[in-house]
């Protein structure tokens, strides 16, 4: 009924006794997703200010190109589908389960809904894509030259960090309201259902 690796369990196949449910982000609720949404695109707006105040690119409309326009929409693109990837590649590490994939008109998901994974293997999952594309868009933005590169670079570390806005709170969650190792958590994808003993 439960997989069982050298670190201890990850998951359990059904909701063991005494669990019951204590919280529930979904993201396809209007209210959720548009509070998400509004999170993510001043996490965005406040990225990108900074940015511009600290590259103060001097002629910057001289050296424009379209080119980077159509550029910065397919890395979006390709992040997007690379961000929930590697959801799925920490799930299917530490589950070995079936993955659903999806987009919504909210959110973009990755999730494993056939199984509770416990709180270590829900962190590491969370946390893998803010952890491994941080710096992939972070230092192009602070090595290149170009203004127009930085601004761009920064643009997609900034649609990054709001990108992982669901994802931080579900691991701020994590971290400080259920400590407790025992508490586990069903992801279907759009909604994350977390349930604890008692």
């Amino acid at each position: 009924m439960r997989k069982e690796t050298a670190s201890g369990k990850h998951f359990e196949t059904v909701l063991p006794a005494g669990y019951r449910e204590v919280y529930c982000i979904d993201a396809q609720k209007a209210k959720t997703g548009v509070i998400m949404n509004v999170v993510a695109a001043g996490v965005i707006a406040l990225i990108l200010l900074v940015s511009v105040c600290i590259i103060r690119p001097e002629g910057f409309f001289d050296n424009y190109s379209l080119l980077r326009n159509w550029a910065l929409v397919v890395a979006l693109v390709a992040y997007i589908v690379l961000h929930e990837v590697t959801h799925g590649v920490a799930y299917k590490c530490l589950t070995g389960r079936k993955l659903t994939f999806g987009l919504t008109l909210t959110v973009a998901y990755c999730g494993v809904p056939d199984v509770y994974v416990y709180r270590r293997a829900a962190l590491i999952s969370l946390l893998a894509p803010f952890v491994l594309f941080f710096p992939v868009f972070l230092l192009p933005a602070l090595l290149l030259r170009d203004a127009w590169d930085q601004i761009y670079a920064a643009a997609l570390f900034a649609l990054h960090v709001g990108g992982c806005v669901g994802d931080l709170y579900g691991a701020f969650l994590y971290c400080f309201r259920f400590r407790d190792p025992s508490t586990l958590m069903q992801d279907t994808g759009p909604k994350q259902t977390f349930y604890q003993k008692g």
